[in-house]
C-alpha cells in the first residue's frame, strides 16, 4: 500500500482525516505532537483514535512551544475564551479576529516534522485536518497556507529535488463542520473517542463553553447527529 503521514490530534477533524486517508488506500502513518498544549488527554484521544480507525503506525513527538508562551493553550496566564466571554466563532466569527488560542507557527512547525517523517518512510502524501469554512481565525489554517507549505516541500526536501514529489492533503479544508460529521458517520468513525476541548479534564471531559466545545456541538447539532461528546 502508499503510505501516507496524517497529523492527528485526538479531535474530530483529524479522526476524519484518517479515516478519508484510509478510504482512499492509504497505509496511514499518525503523527501526533506535544507541544505543551494545556491538557494531554487529547493525545491519549489520538492513540485511540488511529488505533480503532486502522493507522499502521502513531508516534508522538514532543516539540516545547510552551517555553515561547504566546498563547491561551500554551500559556497559563492567557485564558481559553468562553462563551460568557460573547467571542464569536464559526460563520460568525471576523476573517481577520485571531484569537488567543492561536498557537504561533503551530501548523507550520506541525506539518515540517510530518514532512520529515514522510521522507523517512518514502511517503509522498500528508494529510491534515485544517478547515477554512467553519473559520476559527487562525491564519495556519487557510487554504494558501496550505498551498505554500506544498510548494516549500517540495522546495526543501531531497524527495521534492529528485522529482518524486510531495503533497499535501487537506480534505477538510471547504467543509462545514456539519459536513464533517456527516462524513465521519459515513465512514464509521466513533467520535464519542475524540476530544476537542481546549481545556478538557484529565479525563478527556470538554467544558462545553471554549470555541472549540461550541463549533463541535453546533456541528452536531445541524449535522441532526446526537452529540456524543462527555461533558464536565
Amino acid at each position: 500500500m502508499k503510505k501516507a503521514v496524517v497529523l492527528v490530534s485526538g479531535g474530530m477533524d483529524s479522526a476524519v482525516v484518517i479515516a478519508i486517508a484510509r478510504e482512499q488506500g492509504y497505509a496511514v502513518h499518525a503523527l501526533s505532537v506535544r507541544y505543551g498544549q494545556r491538557h494531554t488527554s487529547e493525545l491519549d484521544a489520538a492513540a485511540r483514535v488511529a488505533r480503532s480507525l486502522g493507522a499502521v503506525a502513531h508516534k508522538t513527538v514532543n516539540v516545547d512551544l510552551r517555553s515561547i508562551g504566546g498563547s491561551a493553550l500554551t500559556d497559563e496566564t492567557i485564558s481559553v475564551p468562553l462563551d460568557t466571554d460573547h467571542h464569536p466563532v464559526g460563520v460568525d466569527a471576523a476573517k481577520d479576529d485571531i484569537p488567543v488560542t492561536y498557537v504561533p507557527a503551530r501548523n507550520t512547525i506541525m506539518l515540517s516534522v510530518a514532512l520529515g517523517w514522510a521522507e523517512v518512510l518514502g511517503a509522498a502524501d500528508i494529510y491534515c485536518g485544517v478547515n477554512a469554512v467553519d473559520y476559527s481565525g487562525y491564519p495556519d489554517c487557510r487554504p494558501e497556507f496550505v498551498e505554500a507549505f506544498e510548494r516549500l516541500a517540495n522546495l526543501a526536501t531531497k524527495a521534492g529535488v529528485e522529482g518524486a514529489g510531495l503533497r499535501v492533503r487537506a480534505p477538510l479544508q471547504y467543509l462545514s463542520k456539519a459536513d464533517i460529521v456527516r462524513e465521519g458517520m459515513r465512514l464509521g468513525v466513533d467520535f464519542a473517542e475524540t476530544v476537542s476541548c481546549y481545556q478538557a479534564d484529565d479525563e478527556g471531559r470538554a467544558c462545553r463553553h471554549c470555541d472549540a466545545c461550541r463549533l463541535r456541538a453546533e456541528g452536531f447539532a445541524a449535522a441532526g447527529v446526537a452529540d456524543p461528546t462527555r461533558y464536565v
